[in-house]
């Protein structure tokens, strides 16, 4: 919906035949005249030469494959965070985010919580980059002070 204030046409490719997201958003995204859906398909490659992005090619789930043209692709996968592989050794909470406090820090000393595994509400790239960049700055002041 966000892409919207800024494109003239939007066209979703998404590879199940139906939306997870709430009633709601599935309704405003699918009334929007802006807004094209390609069901059971997946981007396989992004087309383009040096300078800009020309085009995508799309594979839908019976194995055909074809072209859109388009001048920009923005990559949304999902809203679950990829943290199965921290279940027992950092707090989650019962969504599965990694739970960290202001500094990011986790409940483990010495590691660090960033981005879209950590951010319950934005989800974004733009703070996925500053709480990393805050993660790392806390990094560097934690190492510094265990330094032996």
């Amino acid at each position: 919906m966000f892409l919207t204030k800024f494109a003239s046409k939007i066209t979703i490719i998404h590879r199940k035949d139906s939306f997870r997201a709430s009633k709601i958003m599935q309704q405003r995204v699918l009334t929007n005249p802006k807004i094209k859906v390609v069901w059971n398909s997946e981007v396989v490659e992004i087309l383009g030469d040096s300078k800009k992005v020309t085009g995508i090619k799309i594979k839908n789930t019976a194995g055909s494959r074809s072209s859109l043209a388009c001048n920009g692709v923005f990559l949304a996968i999902g809203h679950v965070p990829n943290t199965k592989v921290f279940v027992g050794k950092l707090n989650l909470d019962e969504k599965g985010y990694l739970q960290a406090d202001r500094f990011m820090h986790t409940n483990l000393p010495g590691v660090f919580a960033a981005g879209d595994v950590q951010d319950i509400r934005y989800r974004q790239a733009i703070t996925a980059a500053g709480t990393g960049c805050q993660a790392a700055m806390e990094a560097e002041k934690y190492l510094a002070e265990h330094e032996k």
